[in-house]
């Protein structure tokens, strides 16, 4: 269900009343330094704390949700309309505010950079939870809610023209895949300004993503990603993994899809420690696990960038 992205006159000046009044500024359209909360209460802070020491924009901005899929069973994706002043790098987060939910959801965008600028929206997937923010996306949200975000997170990809060329290797588990997505989308971006400047641009090299799930259903934006291979052979690869698959694998699935966990072997093909940089996220067993066979493989720890929090 979606409706034209823009941001209404109504979410422009919307305001909270209750506990998290105190999260939004009282001028939404001058962005200023945000208060930060009283950090009394763990309980009601978990996002906000486990978050804490990463980098955050001070500004605040109203928005206004304008479409809402269903990417999977257990995985809705909002498309959401924003203030122009908004922006944010491939494979941040947001700080998202819910009116009458005390709790503040953190969802990394799955969207590019570029989408923002062409259209005025980003998209988030969120998954089934409990979690009081992740269950109102599921159970009340609807076309025409109004939120508000902060953008913050230090795990990004935002080269500039001059920057060196550099071969992304991307590692997702499960929802994971979500700040990923919005890198290998930016890297899409980042291939077609070059091409379209004659190669002025940021000259990007490889992009390969190794994805894995517990079974093909749960495997998010596979046909965009199946899309961006195909259209890019020598830029653009990936593999997925299914560790719990107990049906047939759709046809035009079948040449991407292996059974069992990513292996050495698989990421040994994709590292050069001279031009890769890999991005992962993903479980924190599975972090762990993928980060020490990098290093074995001899990628240096700061190429290896991980989302700590997810």
């Amino acid at each position: 269900m979606s409706v034209p992205c823009f941001l209404s006159s109504a979410a422009r000046s919307f305001s909270l009343s209750g506990p998290a009044a105190s999260l939004f500024c009282r001028r939404l359209l001058s962005p200023s330094t945000v208060t930060r909360r009283n950090m009394s209460s763990k309980r009601q802070m978990d996002h906000l704390e486990r978050t804490a020491s990463n980098s955050r924009q001070n500004a605040l901005y109203p928005a206004e949700v304008c479409g809402i899929i269903n990417e999977s069973e257990t995985v809705k994706r909002l498309r959401i309309a924003v203030h122009p002043d908004f922006s944010f790098k491939a494979g941040q987060w947001v700080d998202f505010f819910i009116p009458g939910v005390e709790k503040v959801g953190g969802f990394s965008m799955c969207s590019s950079p570029g989408l923002l600028q062409r259209e005025g929206v980003i998209e988030l997937a969120v998954k089934y939870t409990k979690h009081p923010p992740a269950h109102w996306v599921h159970t009340m949200c609807t076309v025409g809610s109004q939120v508000a975000m902060r953008v913050g997170g230090d795990f990004f990809f935002d080269p500039s023209p001059s920057d060196p060329s550099v071969d992304l290797l991307l590692v997702a588990g499960g929802v994971g895949i979500n700040p990923l997505y919005s890198i290998l989308l930016h890297a899409v971006d980042l291939l077609h300004l070059n091409q379209s400047s004659g190669g002025r641009d940021y000259n990007i090299g490889s992009t390969h993503l190794c994805y894995s799930a517990k079974n093909s259903h749960e495997l998010l934006f596979k046909s965009s990603i199946i899309e961006a291979c195909r259209e890019f052979p020598d830029k653009f690869s990936c593999d997925f993994h299914v560790t719990q698959q107990s049906t047939d694998v759709d046809p035009h699935l079948e040449p991407f899809i292996n059974r069992g966990r990513i292996t050495k072997e698989e990421l040994r093909a994709h590292v050069d420690p001279q031009r890769t940089l890999c991005y992962l996220c993903g479980p924190p067993p599975m972090l762990e696990a993928i980060s020490k066979t990098l290093m074995d493989l001899g990628l240096s720890k700061d190429r290896i960038l991980f989302e700590k929090w997810w």
